[in-house]
């Protein structure tokens, strides 16, 4: 993904009977990270295991490094960024477990992203519960 970025498939909602989703997100040291957003209808946690990460907790952006915690209740605005150069990684558990696979694909897929108009992103953001707001 930008940024050199990968996400780890550790447990789909497929594979937990819907009840999470576990991924680990590995970051290049190029800034990449999603915008402020939130989801009407999951939760989002994050966990860093290396590096410095900036969370934005619905206020403004917080730096954060290994063993900081954050969860992000649903409707609540938040996102993420790596700006310092390094790589850095963490954990981001999704409940319920949430179908966030094509998500993912879709976003490292440059073919598949540059195939899609104004109208197919407005509705891939719906389809995956994510509304974008001004940080």
């Amino acid at each position: 993904m930008g940024g050199g970025s990968a996400a780890h498939y550790l447990a789909t909602g497929v594979t937990t009977g819907g009840a999470f989703g576990l991924y680990k997100w590995d970051m290049g040291p190029r800034p990449s990270g999603p915008a402020p957003h939130f989801h009407r209808s999951i939760t989002e946690s994050f966990y860093v295991l290396s590096g410095s990460v900036r969370l934005h907790d619905g206020r403004g952006w917080l730096d954060a490094g290994p063993g900081d915690f954050f969860h992000v209740p649903i409707g609540g605005v938040h996102g993420f960024r790596n700006e310092s150069g390094e790589p850095a990684s963490m954990l981001l558990l999704f409940t319920p477990g949430a179908p966030r696979e094509d998500y993912f694909e879709t976003l490292a897929d440059a073919a598949r992203r540059d195939a899609m108009g104004e109208d197919d992103w407005t509705a891939f953001f719906l389809r995956h519960d994510t509304f974008w707001v001004d940080p």
